[in-house]
């Protein structure tokens, strides 16, 4: 736990005086640590440090380990609610024969229709770095039979030795 996560509360505040409200939304106003604490275990609950750097610091009496519950309840929720994108990696190389880009094509083509992103790379080995527009080349071969499936998000783009191409599957 770093130190921004870590809760001040019940003995450990060090403050004399706190701004304190209860649970409900009631407020007790500027009254001493001491006095908080005691009515925070006359209720039977904690006393936690809201906002340590305010003047004074605001203090709220509630059920710590039920807040605590629901916080972490909320973060499974939105983390059950995200998408995860799944990148599939198609590699050709620039002397690739027709028949080896149409079986790509195909696995392409059924990733795309599982929902999953594809990104088609061509390699550039040696000297065919001298013509880096062949790899491009290869790319826009390939675009027309995936196109009724997927949006070109980057057009054929030059990185490194790698042309990428990236297509995001239709709705």
């Amino acid at each position: 736990m770093n130190k921004k996560d870590r809760v001040i509360m019940n003995d450990d505040i060090r403050a004399t005086e706190v701004r304190c409200n209860v649970d409900g939304g009631e407020s007790l106003g500027i009254i001493s640590t001491d006095e908080a604490m005691e009515k925070a275990n006359a209720m039977g609950l904690d006393l936690v440090l809201i906002a340590p750097d305010a003047k004074p610091p605001v203090a709220k009496i509630m059920d710590y380990g039920k807040y605590r519950y629901q916080e972490e309840k909320k973060l499974k929720e939105q983390r059950k609610n995200q998408t995860k994108i799944d990148v599939k990696e198609i590699k050709l190389s620039v002397k690739i024969a027709e028949n080896d880009i149409a079986y790509k094509v195909k696995h392409a083509r059924e990733f795309l229709t599982e929902g999953k992103h594809v990104k088609f790379r061509v390699f550039l080995r040696g000297r065919e770095m001298a013509h880096p527009e062949a790899g491009r080349d290869v790319l826009l071969r390939v675009w027309p039979m995936v196109e009724d499936l997927g949006t070109m998000d980057k057009p054929p783009r030059f990185e490194g030795r790698y042309f990428n191409m990236y297509i995001i599957p239709n709705k």
